[in-house]
């Protein structure tokens, strides 16, 4: 055994995986354990080599939702961090439920979140096609495979027999499971009815005797399930196969190393490797990954219309939050800050870190996480110069009709409005609401507006005008905090607070916002005395 070997398995020999199986490993002897364990090394090590190819395979009956992202960032760090492929692939066998425009915005939802697949329908790759409905000869070959072993047979059972047999278990309070009636049929009961064109199905035959396998974070597992399951159909009447039979032929073709799934399918693994068997075909690496839930436990649904990923895009959310966030209320990494991007969630990323326990998301931090990610974007050069670009659009499609002075659109104003603001908003989104349309609107405000609050805004304006003249292009916001205080103290009977209200007002309409030296600089000298100049006009025409 090499050095580098016997590091790695010491490595995993101390890692909480393994720990965790061998509390589960109770009647397995020593022997058994030993050899087990280095085949489970063996499948470490070779991840570390970079022999890793992982999927994700979603079905386009939906569009993509954040418990779909969160398996697929999943897959696309652990392949990334061992120098593996990351494959999309459509399973998109149930034809009567699929949702058009699904399988398209799937792919463009992995894109858009920064882990876009190596392989795909889209991108094509060398063990295509990757939709399964262009790969039914391919099972149906399997299929018969599994039929001339003896591992599989026809099934002739109507849906009125598996109805009745279902209504009957479930009034005598048992589970509903098929009776395996047609395992027992005489090939020449099959011949028959495959010549006269009989309906029928293929069950693969499930045997007891089902080994303990070890999941890389639920630890060792098994489940008889021929104790408490009919045989399951793998190919339906129609010619398409179902999951268990469709998963495992594509795992195999595709060279799949390590399945990362949601621990839904913890249950389904024992029946998928009676199959390997079957097939004679070496199984990945499974590892079964705990759900994400909501904040209270309850389970994430796709009811839920604002869990789904275009809500999100659409909503001016970014990707990397989304990111974030689905990892920090998870497990699998060395720290659990806020902001971190993609390629520091795979260098922190580490499988056996990954617990039990379900991820309990609070969508209510989110905005917290996506304001973080967009400061780093606003102080990134580049980044910053695309959320100009979106915020150009933005603007021009809100204030369309409304916009006096296109100097609003130049790139420069609106890095220094970014800037300026960075810290402070959430998202893009929040620059083109009322609050801030006096960024990119002269405001209007009245007479009345203006006496209510004091009665010396001529005096004040002038005051204002003066000071812009003196300060030229050179504006900061600490500079003008201090003038600010100045100008009230030359004032007679203006308090400071009425003084900040009136420059308020004059500047943006407005009772609320940012502080008046931040309104400012973000204006600009010409446009700061655009807006006094207005003021002082309206006060001089009252008197």
């Amino acid at each position: 055994m090499s050095p580098w070997f016997k590091s790695c398995q010491r490595c995993f020999l101390h890692s909480s995986v393994l720990h965790r199986g061998f509390r589960c490993l109770s009647a397995v002897t020593n022997r058994r354990a030993e050899l087990q364990l280095h085949s489970a090394v063996s499948r470490w090590c070779s991840t570390v080599q970079g022999q890793v190819r992982v999927r994700f395979a979603p079905s386009p009956t939906g569009f993509l939702h954040l418990g779909g992202l969160r398996t697929a960032l999943y897959n696309y760090i652990f392949a990334k961090k061992y120098g593996g492929s990351f494959i999309l692939r459509l399973e998109d066998t149930d034809q009567s439920r699929l949702v058009p425009g699904a399988a398209d915005s799937i792919e463009d939802m992995l894109e858009w979140a920064g882990i876009p697949p190596d392989e795909s329908p889209r991108q094509g790759g060398t063990v295509g096609p990757y939709l399964q409905s262009q790969r039914l000869d391919l099972y149906s070959q399997t299929a018969q495979q599994l039929v001339q072993s003896g591992h599989a047979y026809y099934c002739f059972c109507t849906s009125q027999r598996l109805e009745l047999l279902k209504k009957e278990a479930l009034r005598t309070g048992q589970t509903p499971r098929y009776d395996n009636r047609c395992r027992h049929l005489r090939p020449d009961q099959v011949q028959d009815k495959l010549a006269q064109g009989a309906s029928h199905v293929i069950r693969f035959r499930l045997e007891v005797g089902v080994e303990p396998f070890q999941d890389l974070i639920f630890g060792w597992n098994r489940h008889e399930v021929a104790q408490v399951e009919g045989d399951p159909v793998v190919i339906k009447a129609d010619g398409f196969p179902t999951y268990h039979l469709a998963n495992i032929v594509d795992d195999h073709y595709m060279k799949i190393s390590h399945v990362l799934r949601g621990s839904e399918w913890l249950i389904s693994t024992s029946k998928h490797l009676l199959m390997y068997r079957a097939l004679g075909w070496q199984p990945p690496a499974f590892g079964h990954l705990p759900l994400l839930m909501n904040k209270d436990g309850s389970k994430l649904s796709k009811r839920q219309g604002d869990i789904f990923i275009q809500s999100f895009q659409r909503d001016g959310i970014l990707p990397e939050a989304l990111l974030d966030i689905t990892t920090n209320c998870g497990s699998g990494f060395s720290t659990n800050r806020i902001g971190r991007r993609i390629d520091e969630l795979i260098s922190e990323f580490n499988p056996s870190k990954i617990t039990t326990h379900s991820a309990l998301l609070d969508l209510e931090k989110l905005p917290e996480f996506n304001r973080i990610h967009l400061q780093q974007r606003i102080e990134d050069e580049e980044q910053c110069r695309l959320l100009v670009k979106d915020l150009q659009g933005q603007i021009q499609e809100v204030h369309t009709t409304e916009i006096q002075d296109k100097e609003v659109l130049h790139e420069d104003y609106i890095r220094r409005v970014l800037h300026l603001r960075k810290g402070h908003i959430s998202s893009l989104k929040e620059l083109v609401n009322p609050l801030y349309s006096y960024l990119w609107v002269r405001p209007s405000f009245s007479c009345q507006q203006v006496a209510a609050l004091t009665a010396e805004a001529q005096h004040i304006a002038s005051l204002m005008l003066r000071l812009i003249e003196e300060r030229g292009e050179e504006l900061s916001v600490d500079g003008l905090s201090k003038d600010l205080k100045n100008v009230a103290k030359q004032t007679k009977a203006t308090k400071y607070r009425e003084v900040m209200k009136l420059l308020r007002l004059a500047l943006s309409g407005l009772e609320q916002g940012p502080s008046v030296a931040e309104m400012m600089v973000s204006l600009g000298p010409a446009e700061i005395s655009h807006r006094f100049q207005k003021l002082l006009l309206l006060s001089a025409n009252k008197d």
